[in-house]
């Protein structure tokens, strides 16, 4: 079926109302768990042949976020759907005033190819727990996902209310085209902005997760226990990870420490060869592989740099001795390649950070509550997390999401639903008695008078 024809059926069958009652958002979020649950070993096998991932990394970075995101609506969407009382002005009396969540009809959720389960799969939640009917369209490069999400979605969920459709541009540029009601897209800038240009011609609503160099400050605490929490939070899918410390921000006396500190980290998750370990993924199609491999010469490697094209694999890579000005430091870096540059202190890092495009995420590594105050005042990325990397995305109430360049609009848990759903206003006034006929003209004195003290 054509993107034209999907669309306007997908419209159609959520003009029919079926969507909109709390039973069948359940049924769908139910069934969204089921398929999590009975088919996690097939899901868990495409990941691994897309991006190496080990099965407990698959699990918990791709298939236990999406269950924990249903499991959180399910608990809550009776209080999401429920009506919110607004107080009305004592002049406007005797009415009634409250917001009702309506879903927003017929989406589109376009997905990355670095986390190819999560990042579909996780939206979609908040656009069943809000009644919409959706269209998926994963990434191609992770075509062994792509696949099976495409085999097993309509074997679990509403098929004419959501679908999945495969392709490469010509796909994603013909569902673009669609007056469609909402898109969702997560990836990165350039691609961001084709998205942005393609839903203004229907004035489309959008939100666009993308990234950027995401720092992670180190100015104080136990610099090995930084070290693991940097590590565990960079090396990630072999560092293909949008909110992943993208560099490192640290003082002289402890740039050298910290850098051994995050070697010996490596090793103690990975071993001495990651090649070898299970748990270490590899670099998602030979393009990304050879850029990686050329930023390698932007700076001095403390530890690391051994690579494979043939595999696509690149080792978790520390270097130092970086220009600001390279090429390493000019765009997001999405690989295992962790630079460790020098500032004198917290307010140079700050600085640093502002002369920048806002972060996804900014990390601080501290023990002192001013440090926390100031990092938290003089950043200004899409979030920011104190003395961790990226479980802050485990937290289901908070939301997520970019700022300036890292993106628009947010999602995870209430925000979810509310980026699906219009927050539509109502007012009701009895119309027995004419309470207006005060502010009806003309206007004399009197009327004035009363008027201004009760407005």
């Amino acid at each position: 079926m054509g993107a034209a024809r999907l669309r306007a059926a997908q419209r159609r069958y959520f003009g029919s109302g079926v969507t909109r009652p709390a039973a069948w958002r359940r049924g769908q979020l139910g069934a969204l768990l089921r398929l999590l649950r009975e088919r996690e070993e097939e899901l868990t096998r495409a990941l691994e042949q897309d991006l190496g991932k080990g099965s407990t990394e698959a699990f918990l970075s791709e298939i236990a976020v999406v269950r924990a995101e249903a499991g959180y609506a399910l608990k809550h969407l009776d209080r999401w759907m429920a009506p919110e009382r607004i107080t009305v002005p004592g002049g406007l009396r005797p009415a009634r005033a409250w917001t009702q969540a309506r879903p927003l009809g017929t989406v589109l959720i376009i997905g990355p190819w670095n986390y190819p389960l999560q990042l579909v799969l996780a939206p979609l939640v908040g656009a069943l727990a809000a009644g919409n009917t959706a269209v998926l369209k994963p990434s191609e490069l992770a075509a062994s996902t792509s696949r099976v999400l495409a085999r097993l979605i309509p074997q679990y969920l509403d098929p004419e209310a959501v679908a999945v459709v495969e392709g490469g541009v010509e796909a994603s540029t013909d569902l673009l085209a669609q007056p469609f009601d909402h898109v969702f897209y997560t990836g990165g800038e350039r691609v961001g902005k084709i998205v942005m240009k393609a839903a203004a011609e229907h004035l489309t609503p959008v939100t666009l997760e993308l990234g950027g160099k995401s720092p992670a400050v180190v100015v104080g605490g136990d610099l090995r226990t930084a070290a693991r929490r940097i590590a565990y939070g960079k090396f990630m899918n072999a560092a293909q990870t949008c909110v992943a410390p993208d560099y490192v921000l640290t003082t002289p006396d402890a740039a050298p420490v910290l850098a051994d500190a995050l070697a010996d980290a490596v090793r103690e998750f990975y071993g001495s060869d990651p090649r070898a370990s299970v748990d270490y993924g590899r670099i998602i199609n030979d393009h990304h592989f050879d850029r990686l491999v050329g930023l390698l010469a932007d700076g001095t490697v403390v530890s690391g740099g051994r690579h494979e094209r043939a595999e696509r694999y690149l080792e978790p890579t520390v270097l130092r001795d970086v220009d600001p000005a390279s090429a390493l430091m000019q765009e997001e870096i999405f690989g295992p390649l962790l630079p460790v540059l020098e500032v004198q202190d917290l307010d140079e890092a700050i600085g640093f950070i502002g002369a920048r495009p806002h972060p996804l995420a900014a990390y601080l590594f501290s023990d002192r509550d001013e440090d926390l105050r100031a990092f938290t005042e003089g950043v200004q990325a899409g979030g920011l997390a104190h003395n961790v990397c990226t479980i802050q995305l485990a937290v289901p109430g908070l939301p997520f999401g970019g700022v300036g360049a890292s993106g628009t609009g947010s999602y995870h848990g209430r925000q979810s639903f509310e980026t699906f759903s219009h927050l539509q206003p109502v007012f009701s006034k009895p119309a027995g008695v004419d309470t207006l006929r005060l502010a009806y003209p003309p206007f004399g004195p009197i009327k004035r008078s009363l008027l201004r003290r009760l407005l």
